[in-house]
């Protein structure tokens, strides 16, 4: 009985937790089909306006130009960190040596560094090599991340060495060992880092707020936000732009949740 009365408790402190983490998002979604003025009354139901919202959306605001630049932005981040940070963390624990570790602690001390005290040399270089308004500009200060190095490290602990000794002796370098061996094995790892990867590169609005400087190269994030810097705001089509910039990163969670959970579990274990 008491047992059943520990379940009872818990299982209902979980869902007590989990509406409150839902009902940002339900609320969002049931904001963009009303008017501003019934999202401003608090109401709860659904309305007829999410179409309206959707054409004074498009009339206002570039949204699909928008939605590709974070699309191709976030995907080319994602891309070349999944590419850089694994092949380091790799070379950080199976060429293991203590300078390696020295230099890792470096790499671990550069994330107590904010971002608002790099931006703006980092602004400087760009605009001095030309990246402005570009996915480079975009991309390159955020292409190698101590977090995912480090997490891919871990993970580089728990593959055998002894496979790895195997395979030199049978002829295979060290980058055939990588693709072949270590990669396919590792993909709740890759896929762990990629869901974080991704989330962070779309959601990021500092840095392109800085580098981005027009309509064209804008991205979702300072879409939304530039519909709120008018003197009247339009808070449903305000909440269907929120909408539209969060479904896709809902979307590669939903997609990626049990390799996430595998591969963060997996870095730790390591």
């Amino acid at each position: 009985m008491k047992r059943r009365l520990t379940s009872v408790a818990i299982y209902t402190f979980l869902t007590v937790v989990a509406i409150f983490s839902v009902f940002p998002l339900l609320w969002m979604a049931i904001s963009a089909t009303n008017t501003s003025q019934a999202v401003l009354s608090g109401t709860l139901l659904p309305g007829p306006h999410l179409l309206d919202n959707y054409r004074n959306l498009l009339a206002n605001q570039q949204v699909w130009r928008a939605m590709s630049n974070s699309l191709f932005y976030s995907l080319g981040q994602t891309l070349l960190s999944l590419a850089i940070c694994s092949l380091a963390g790799y070379g950080f624990e199976i060429f293991h040596t203590r300078n390696k570790d020295r230099l890792m602690s470096v790499l671990l001390m550069a994330m107590m560094v904010p971002l608002a005290a790099t931006m703006v040399p980092l602004f400087q270089m760009m605009s001095q090599m030309g990246y402005l308004n570009t996915a480079i500009g975009f991309v390159l200060p955020s292409v190698s991340t101590p977090f995912l190095i480090m997490m891919f490290r871990q993970s580089a602990r728990s593959f055998p060495h002894d496979i790895i000794e195997a395979a030199r002796i049978d002829g295979l370098n060290e980058v055939q060992i990588f693709l072949r061996m270590f990669f396919p094995t590792m993909k709740a790892t890759y896929a762990a880092a990629m869901t974080i990867t991704f989330m962070n590169a779309w959601n990021n609005y500092l840095w392109p707020k800085v580098i981005m400087q027009t309509n064209e190269s804008q991205t979702m994030p300072m879409l939304t936000a530039n519909l709120m810097s008018g003197y009247v705001t339009d808070y449903g089509m305000l909440m269907l732009a929120v909408l539209l910039s969060t479904l896709p990163t809902v979307i590669i969670f939903f997609l990626l949740q049990r390799s996430f959970t595998e591969g963060i579990a997996g870095a730790v274990k390591g």
